[in-house]
């Protein structure tokens, strides 16, 4: 049974390759369901294998496959090998199992995407890469599957690469892990260098006593090498940056990647490599301790403040981490991994959990515009909860149980007194944090009774009003122009009742001449009847000069009034101004911190003016998501439940992880010592403060009886402060040493050799002129050296 361990990483890699060449003709929903059968076959095989594991004998569960040999160079060579071992195979376990899961939520969420097969086909080599690296048999293939799930990880996260920010993501990830392979290579050859060999079991024995070259000071750099390397890839000061940043990615990718796989993968480098970590000194194993626990807590801060769903799930990942190194530096090798599985469990239930939010809510990833969403997703919602109380610690629930492990361990550490009690109050600190950020984001995601949705936006407020004084300043243009036409339209009445007082004189003139002239005409003359008509026109005209210049008057009166209502009206839209930016001045503000009872802006004065996402919103229905997405959560909320039976700690059989990896860890693992009236104790403290936090964050989101911006202060983001600083540094001095050092390169190396293949070329072609072919110039040339050396010769005799 042993033997089909190839398939493990075989059968995604299949998935991988046939995707590759007929993923986009065979589209979706198809291409879903092959990876997802590839993942679930890798996990058939691990159950085959972990059966035939458990057939052996405890001190026998050491079984390597070889493949073929990969690498030969004289005596050395790497094999393509796959160690089984509990320990390999509980990571193969829930990476299969849970990668399983993670993948047949993908149809649903992943449901219309246009690269639907490619997304799958970047899963299945995630998957085949992972467990490459659990499975390798030497520090090669480990490193292999290392940079496999790197590169992954930057396709996957930058999968919609499209957006800038999502591009830019995925490179940060990239480079960010480089600096830890720099640790992995380095070690990688040193361990070499020093024994010869990369295979785990060389390594073992040599740590084992088997080699003395191995010292601790060797032993001490390499350790120091591989958790730089283990701080890139899991996420660790100072290189966690790149994974709240990975967010951008689907979903799913959160799930798989930075919550059950990828970053667990430091932690295992350095678990499997425990008998190199007992050779070395103490003092770097403490380092890891206390550097897991500093950034446990400064991630856990960081949470406190963050508004994106997938943010603080982010933090909380970097955190959770942080507890996982804090154990294995103080040698808690089966905690770590018993929280390392836990932490799978409600990690990756609550990362599908909020891509099931997000997929309901129409993308919307900020937890202020939630809250009540149980109503619409009961199954997301009830899984969420389970998830949530996991990982606050509450009992029965398996992060309590995995967490307090590691607290105990921390508190018997025996690496001095003082230095375990610390450790151990940072934990509590940050558990405490944790069940506080945690209880805030279940709250306003589920809780209340309205759902802040369908409030309108500060920006849909602000261009609502933006829009009102924009209209009231046209209207004042608008005015105005009336005004200048009104003025115009005066100017001319005016003029056209002085040209009507001008035409009454003309016909006034008129008339009397034509009455002289008609007066002075003799009835009898033949022009007679002519002027007594000219009269009787001049007569008339008289008249309607008059009516035109009363109705010009008429027209000067109305153009008047004209004017002076254009000139309200300006003042009137001029007043418009000033009153809607008043209005806009009282615009309702939306909130930045907000609690379950937070009211819905008022919009009720200007609902109308609000733009078309405000009634797109509307009439959007958040829904729960599909059955091939909900049935992950639910299977993930069992587990996230039960979990902690794993490894209980009221007697020794009921430890059964501690038992099963008892033959991976070389009698290195530590025992705690401490009495269990303490252990209830400190138990009890634990779930006394998770509750306290609990019940606090409660009275604060769901009660508002405080306000909310007095704890969520930026001051509080140190984790994301420490990114923005890192990012000027290396933008602004780290570029300029960067580009010098490569103008160094290239004008002094470089500049240096090429300098001295010119001067030989200048030189070889100075002296060409010399082999010219001539037999004369070669006789010349014979000549003159023969009386040159006869010269020198009778030198010397008469000297």
């Amino acid at each position: 049974m042993l033997e089909a361990a190839w398939l493990i990483p075989a059968l995604p890699l299949a998935g991988f390759v046939l995707l590759v060449f007929f993923g986009r003709r065979i589209g979706e929903p198809l291409a879903g369901w092959i990876a997802t059968s590839a993942i679930g076959g890798s996990f058939l095989a691990t159950l085959v294998v972990f059966i035939g594991l458990v057939n052996e004998q405890p001190n026998e569960r050491f079984f390597i496959q070889k493949a073929f040999t990969w690498v030969a160079a004289g005596t050395f060579s790497v094999d393509v090998g796959f160690l089984v071992d509990p320990l390999s195979i509980t990571m193969c376990l829930f990476v299969t199992g849970i990668g399983t899961l993670i993948h047949l939520y993908s149809i649903g969420y992943m449901h219309g995407d246009e690269n639907y097969a490619r997304f799958f086909t970047y899963l299945n080599l995630f998957a085949a890469s992972m467990l490459l690296l659990v499975l390798g048999d030497n520090l090669l293939m480990t490193f292999l599957g290392w940079e496999g799930v790197g590169a992954c990880s930057y396709l996957l996260i930058s999968f919609w690469f499209t957006k800038p920010e999502n591009a830019s993501a995925g490179k940060k990830a990239f480079v960010t892990n480089r600096v830890g392979d720099f640790g992995f290579m380095l070690a990688t050859f040193l361990i070499f260098s020093t024994i010869g060999s990369i295979r785990y079991a060389d390594i073992i024995t040599a740590a084992e006593g088997g080699n003395a070259a191995l010292t601790t000071g060797i032993a001490t750099a390499a350790v120091a090498l591989f958790m730089l390397a283990a701080a890139g890839k899991s996420a660790q000061i100072p290189l966690f940056v790149w994974l709240p940043d990975a967010m951008a990615g689907p979903t799913p990718v959160s799930a798989l990647i930075h919550a059950a796989t990828m970053v667990t993968s430091g932690v295992y480098l350095l678990v499997r490599l425990n008998p190199l970590l007992e050779v070395s000194s103490d003092n770097i194993r403490l380092l890891i301790a206390f550097i897991g626990a500093i950034t446990g807590l400064v991630a856990a801060l960081a949470a406190v403040v963050q508004n994106d769903i997938k943010k603080v799930l982010a933090y909380s990942t970097v955190s959770q981490l942080g507890y996982l190194f804090l154990a294995v530096g103080i040698g808690a090798y089966v905690p770590a991994m018993f929280h390392m599985i836990t932490h799978a469990f409600f990690k990756a239930l609550l990362f599908l959990g909020s891509g099931s939010v997000i997929h309901g809510m129409h993308d919307e990833q900020d937890m202020r515009r939630y809250g009540a969403l149980h109503r619409f997703m009961p199954i997301t919602a009830g899984t969420f909860i389970v998830g949530w109380l996991a990982i606050a610690g509450v009992p029965p629930f398996s992060g309590f149980w995995s967490k307090d492990e590691i607290l105990l361990y921390a508190w018997s550490y025996d690496g001095g007194a003082p230095i375990g009690k610390v450790l151990w109050l940072i934990g509590l600190v940050t558990a405490i944090l944790t069940a506080f950020y945690m209880t805030r984001q279940v709250i306003l995601t589920f809780g209340g009774d309205r759902t802040r949705y369908f409030d309108a936006k500060q920006e849909e407020i602000a261009t609502a009003f933006e829009n009102r004084v924009q209209l009231a300043v046209e209207q004042v243009t608008v005015a105005k122009a009336g005004a200048v036409t009104a003025a115009e339209a005066l100017e001319k009445a005016k003029a056209d009742i002085a040209k009507r007082e001008g035409a009454i004189g003309d016909a006034e003139t008129k008339l009397h001449e034509a009455q002289a002239a008609v007066s002075a005409a003799n009835e009898e003359d033949d022009g007679f009847a002519k002027l007594v008509k000219a009269f009787e026109k001049a007569e008339k005209a008289g008249p309607k000069a008059e009516d035109a210049l009363a109705t010009a008057r008429q027209k000067v009166s109305e153009a008047t009034e004209a004017v002076g209502a254009a000139e309200a009206a300006r003042v009137s839209a001029s007043e418009a101004v000033l009153r809607a930016r008043t209005e806009m001045g009282q615009a309702p503000v939306v909130p930045k911190h907000v609690t379950a009872l937070t009211p819905a802006p008022d919009v009720s004065g200007f609902e109308a003016e609000l733009p078309d996402s405000y009634r797109e919103r509307q009439e959007y229905h958040p829904h729960e998501s599909p059955w091939t997405m909900t049935l992950p959560l639910v299977v993930l909320a069992g587990l996230a439940f039960a979990g902690g039976g794993l490894n209980l700690p009221f007697t020794h059989n009921l430890k059964f992880l501690e038992n099963w990896l008892t033959p991976s860890l070389y009698g290195n693992e530590v025992h705690v010592g401490t009495s269990t009236s303490v252990k209830y104790i400190l138990a009890v403290i634990a779930v006394c403060c998770a509750l306290s936090a609990i019940a606090f964050a409660a009275f604060v989101y769901l009660k508002g009886r405080r306000d909310p911006a007095t704890l969520e202060n930026e001051r509080l983001a140190l984790a994301v402060d420490y990114d923005i600083a890192l990012a000027k540094v290396m933008g602004g001095p780290g570029t300029d040493l960067f580009n010098g050092l490569a103008r160094v390169d290239s004008d002094g190396v470089d500049g240096g050799v090429n300098g001295i293949a010119k001067l030989i070329t200048r030189a070889g072609t100075a002296g060409r002129a010399a082999q010219s072919g001539l037999v004369r110039s070669y006789a010349l040339g014979i000549s003159v050296g023969a009386v040159v050396l006869v010269a020198w010769f009778l030198g010397r005799l008469f000297s």
